[in-house]
């Protein structure tokens, strides 16, 4: 890679592609190959199959290959377009002949489709081709811009990875309807603003294609904006600057704010920028679970909608108030932390400040890993952090409105992963971000090489003065403590390396070849200058003792409860790993309790849990609302403790995060 300045002029940072960065090995390494080789495939199958999905179908039909009508949600176009990316994705890393085929078949269909004027939404099409009234713009849940947005971003994908002009071309059509909106009717463009992946599409195609006029529909995209008197649901009741915290719809929000921050490394507002921080630490410091989940409520206005009493509408999937951090209801799709990734990594190229890097490992070892079975077929929409039996009521799952009816949902009880969902939209997501995760693997910038996250990685970067740093990444991260960095090429006067040392972390120590390199704060980068020589080992040690956490007092779900993570990693009880006899609420930690690791295996996964001398409290009440506490002596059990994101893999069950503590 050579580094450029011709975009992010604001920014401290630039993302690595698949030519610099690779999870080569390690924790990591195995993602990327089980999305290779598993999750990228089976989600076609699904999504070409049209006994499961009319995701290619809808296509087909808009194209006149097959009759019919249009089936699925309005947004299933997007969900498509970003398997298309997760896919294009995949031939960046690993080419493959046969899915390069393919993808530019898919490309020349999508094209196919698409009218004149750059519009293209299949359900729209196909009622017009089946001679029935549609309108384009005519319902804001018709999600027609998001739609247009993914197309965009996997147009810029497809040509960034194969110089294919097809779905560019696609691309810069539907820009062109976007800025013909933005001009001519700026209020249907308001209006039908929802969850906003064009903000950062029109970003991709500038960055492109260095045609500023995409820089100049992303400016035009928060006049429009801010012009519109919207409501909860997608942050457009009050204009962009005028925001104090974040509310509303997760999705659309962390989607609505990294946009935002593409924009601003291009422009340099910096008073966009402090907006943001100040967004981005409402959401981190008051609303994020221990897992890295975003979006608490189901339901939600934002925030109270206090001052508009005559027009508050439901918010589904909501950030709701500071600390509200419900554990058994808690929704936190798969979408919103995916779109918290896309925020925080979008902040950290602006600022380079590691605090940003730090929630990117918070969410993608916790609740992005969550979301997908061991096994890379199944996937979660909501991500709850505690899961029981018998509960009296059932919590709603994809699909289940008026709009896309199901079934009613299992019992609580047997709340598991699916390999299809009625909502498709967060399939094809989890692929995409694991498809693209090298690109989160490290950054270079006008001050060196900066290492983000570990787990696996090989670099390879050379800078415009010629200077050149190839790095090997081993060691066991995140089970083990010792990283260890071999130089296996490097040339030039040296590019100065700076690893991230996690905030989470404590006594962390640093050698290069042996000798002790002074090591900074934890939540910051440790700067490494020499000359650097082939077979340079540098070697970071991050101990990882299991750390039990309270959490903050207001967090009322939380109050006289624990958490335990190490590393990274927050772990959970599961009821498979408790003695026979005793049942989730009767599992306590006793402060100071030795918490002692252990590798084991989860579904015939490798993982390292967490053993432990558990307080077994006496039985709850079964029937009534409230009752006598026990006069029972307390027993203890071993209980084994494992990593959040491996729950919900050995059959129905219970979990929970956190735990009671016992003093």
């Amino acid at each position: 890679m050579t580094a450029t300045t011709a975009t992010r002029a604001h920014a401290r940072l630039r993302p690595l592609g698949a030519a610099s960065a690779r999870w080569a090995s390690g924790f990591w390494g195995d993602i990327h190959d089980r999305t290779r080789d598993v999750t990228i495939p089976q989600i076609w199958s699904s999504l070409s199959d049209p006994a499961v999905s009319a995701g290619l179908t809808n296509f087909r039909i808009a194209a006149g290959l097959d009759s019919g009508e249009h089936a699925g949600p309005p947004f299933m176009d997007g969900d498509f377009y970003k398997w298309l990316e997760a896919a294009i994705a995949r031939l960046e890393t690993d080419p493959d002949p046969e899915l390069a085929g393919r993808i530019e078949q898919i490309a020349q269909l999508i094209a196919s489709v698409q009218r004149d004027d750059g519009y293209l939404h299949t359900p729209t099409i196909i009622s017009s081709r089946n001679h029935e009234d549609a309108i384009a713009l005519a319902d804001r849940f018709n999600f027609e811009t998001y739609n247009l947005g993914h197309l965009i971003t996997a147009g810029v994908r497809h040509y960034e990875v194969t110089g294919s002009t097809t779905l560019l071309d696609a691309a810069r059509k539907a820009a062109g309807f976007l800025e013909d909106l933005a001009t001519n009717k700026p209020l249907e463009l308001a209006r039908s603003a929802i969850c906003p992946s064009h903000y950062m599409a029109v970003i991709d195609l500038y960055r492109a294609t260095g045609d500023e006029q995409y820089l100049r529909l992303s400016e035009a995209f928060i006049r429009v904006r801010d012009d519109f008197e919207g409501g909860d649901d997608n942050q457009d009741r009050l204009p962009v600057r005028e925001q104090t915290v974040v509310a509303g719809h997760a999705v659309r929000a962390n989607y609505l704010y990294a946009g935002l921050a593409d924009l601003i490394a291009e422009n340099g507002d910096q008073e966009l920028e402090a907006v943001l921080e100040r967004l981005w630490h409402d959401v981190v410091d008051t609303k994020l679970y221990i897992t890295g989940g975003a979006g608490a409520l189901y339901d939600g206005a934002s925030p109270d909608g206090s001052p508009w009493q005559d027009q508050i509408s439901r918010v589904h999937q909501a950030y709701g108030r500071s600390y509200q951090l419900p554990h058994t209801t808690a929704h936190n799709e798969s979408c919103a932390n995916i779109g918290l990734i896309l925020w925080s990594e979008r902040m950290l190229s602006l600022t380079g400040d590691a605090k940003y890097a730090d929630v990117i490992e918070q969410v993608a070892f916790n609740s992005l890993l969550s979301s997908i079975s061991l096994a890379g077929t199944e996937y979660f929409y909501t991500n709850p952090l505690r899961q029981v039996r018998e509960l009296p009521f059932p919590l709603r799952r994809p699909g289940d409105t008026a709009l896309h009816p199901t079934p009613p949902p299992p019992p609580s009880d047997e709340r598991l992963r699916e390999p299809y969902l009625s909502c498709f939209c967060c399939p094809p997501n989890i692929a995409r971000t694991l498809a693209r995760f090298h690109e989160r693997a490290a950054s270079v910038g006008e001050e060196g090489l900066y290492v983000h996250l570990y787990g696996g990685s090989a670099l390879d970067v050379t800078t415009e003065d010629g200077g050149r740093l190839a790095l090997r990444e081993d060691g066991d991260y995140p089970w083990s403590e010792r990283i260890a960095f071999t130089v296996t090429d490097a040339a030039g006067r040296g590019i100065p390396l700076h690893l991230r040392i996690p905030g989470w972390s404590s006594g962390a120590t640093l050698t290069v070849n042996g000798e002790p390199v002074t090591v900074s704060e934890p939540g910051t980068y440790t700067r490494i200058e020499r000359e650097w020589q082939q077979g340079d080992l540098i070697e970071l040690t991050l101990p990882m003792p299991a750390r039990v956490l309270r959490a903050h007092r207001l967090a009322e779900e939380a109050t006289n409860q624990v958490a335990v993570r190490r590393g990274p990693v927050v772990y959970c009880v599961e009821s498979a790993d408790l003695p026979d006899g005793v049942v989730l609420e009767q599992v306590a930690l006793r402060r100071g309790a030795a918490l002692t690791p252990a590798e084991t295996e989860i579904a015939g996964h490798r993982v390292v849990a967490l053993e432990t001398e558990a307080v077994v409290l006496p039985g709850t009440a079964e029937t009534a609302l409230y009752d006598d506490v026990a006069d029972a002596d307390l027993a203890t059990a071993h209980v084994r403790l494992v990593p959040y994101f491996a729950w919900g893999n050995r059959g129905a069950g219970e979990m929970s995060v956190w735990l009671p503590l016992v003093w």
